[in-house]
């Protein structure tokens, strides 16, 4: 059982946007840090270049994380379809398994109880 279980359906909506909120946070805040990293070998830039290599540094960054993220979540929605109709076909199987068993026990009991 996850900490998300137990809790009421408008609970959960409202951590899942503060999740997300933070997780764009720190993704912004990530984009920032990665971008002075990258400028600061540039010394010989003007400051007013540095900040716009500074700026556009990030907006690729986070460009490239909001990729990342969609293609993460597309696959986890294919996995996830994949992995339902698996469990589906496999409910099923285990259910005619099981019906299969009572009807063969069922059988065994009447013949038994008409043999006797």
């Amino acid at each position: 059982m996850t900490a998300m279980e137990g809790l009421p359906r408008d609970l959960r909506a409202f951590h899942n946007e503060v999740e997300g909120h933070l997780l764009a946070a720190a993704a912004r805040e990530e984009a920032r840090t990665a971008a002075v990293r990258f400028t600061a070998g540039l010394g010989w830039l003007p400051e007013a270049q540095r900040a716009e290599v500074e700026r556009q540094f990030a907006a690729e960054h986070l460009a490239l994380t909001r990729a990342s993220w969609q293609r993460t979540a597309r696959r986890g929605e294919e996995l996830r379809g994949e992995y339902e109709a698996l469990y589906r076909r496999l409910r099923a199987r285990l259910l005619a398994g099981l019906l299969l068993g009572v009807a063969l026990v069922t059988a065994t009991d009447l013949v038994v109880r008409a043999s006797l």
